[in-house]
């Protein structure tokens, strides 16, 4: 009896993982795209996103946002794959060309396409931490939520993005 109880548990457990993930899967390949540039390397660090969200689930608080949850500890696995693959640091950054491809010609789209491509070297180009809050900022996550994924204040995480905005605005 006691054993049946245990497996109706992990069961609904698994399901509840699997419903949470298929909602909000979108946060892993952010995460992914904007921390590996290989694909074979995406695909590797969204595998290892989705195991060690697994592997953390136990200790999810349903009272807090799953998304910000989802956040951190994808972004503390993308961060760790970052810094424990010196190959993928000094990677250079290749162009989109399937954007490239799309631009027909016209002047206006043209020059948004440029920008685009330099605000992904941009955020390629940044430490993993600023990549970070550039992702969770594009993704209009407040202060205080973009504070709680990455563990500091909302007051720095105000300053970094003003910092990064104006930085932005000179480099591109």
């Amino acid at each position: 009896m006691e054993y049946t109880a245990t497996m109706a548990r992990g069961t609904d457990r698994q399901e509840r993982f699997r419903e949470l993930i298929e909602r909000h899967r979108g946060i892993v390949f952010k995460v992914a795209h904007t921390y590996a540039w290989q694909a074979d390397d995406r695909e590797e660090l969204a595998q290892e996103i989705a195991a060690q969200l697994w592997r953390a689930f136990p200790g999810y608080d349903p009272a807090r946002p799953f998304p910000t949850w989802m956040y951190r500890i994808a972004l503390n696995v993308a961060i760790s794959f970052v810094r424990g693959n010196s190959r993928h640091r000094h990677h250079a950054v290749p162009l989109d060309e399937e954007l490239h491809d799309q631009a027909d010609g016209n002047a206006a789209d043209h020059e948004s396409d440029q920008q685009v491509r330099a605000l992904h070297r941009f955020i390629h180009a940044q430490d993993p931490l600023n990549r970070a809050l550039l992702l969770l900022y594009l993704e209009d996550r407040s202060y205080r939520e973009m504070a709680e994924v990455l563990g500091i204040s909302e007051t720095n995480v105000a300053t970094k993005i003003s910092r990064l905005k104006q930085r932005i605005r000179n480099e591109i």
